[in-house]
């Protein structure tokens, strides 16, 4: 570096020439600005509107890309707001047939239960008919019964044979009558 120094600072350039090595030739400049314009037109031209380009896609991609997740999630919400009114409609609609069916259960119950109480009310009508029946029956037996017994005690005490079965079958029943009112009266009695 000294060397350079020195030889600018005498001036004396090793051509012989008074130029100074640092300023360009006038054609150089010329030559450089032509030069320098042309590239400068080429970017204009095709580079910068190309990097304007991506740089747009690449704008309105994350733009876009940003919009398209806000109307994703305008979206998801709007559906989840429909499922959380489906949801809360299919339980009210579950609740609804829940209450349908116990009512219903209910009202099984109480048909099942009036009919069960009507099928033992004509099965207990029933059988007191038969009882009823039975006691007729009976009642009638055991007044022939006694019938004959008493006219069979009636004959050996009198010793006679006694004359119509009519008869005989008045006898036993004026018997019987005032052997059933006595009873009547007897429970009456007890009961005041």
């Amino acid at each position: 570096m000294t060397g350079v120094s020195t030889v600018l600072a005498s001036g004396v350039f090793a051509s012989g020439d008074e130029t100074n090595p640092l300023i360009p030739a006038w054609g150089e400049v010329i030559i450089g600005t032509i030069a320098f314009a042309i590239l400068c037109w080429v970017l204009i031209k095709t580079v910068f509107p190309r990097f304007e380009q991506v740089y747009k896609e690449r704008h309105d991609a994350i733009e876009g890309g940003i919009e398209r997740a806000e109307k994703a999630q305008a979206e998801a919400q709007r559906t989840l707001e429909q499922y959380r009114a489906q949801l809360a409609e299919a339980r009210s609609e579950a609740n609804r047939i829940r209450e349908e069916a116990r009512e219903q259960a209910a009202a099984i119950r109480e048909e099942q239960r009036a009919v069960a109480e009507r099928d033992m009310q004509a099965r207990q009508e029933a059988f007191e008919r038969e009882l009823l029946a039975e006691r007729a029956q009976v009642v009638s037996q055991l007044r022939r019964e006694v019938g004959e017994i008493a006219v069979e005690l009636a004959t050996r005490i009198v010793g006679h044979e006694l004359e119509s079965s009519d008869r005989q079958r008045q006898i036993v029943e004026d018997f019987i009558a005032g052997l059933e009112a006595q009873q009547t009266a007897d429970v009456t009695v007890t009961g005041a």
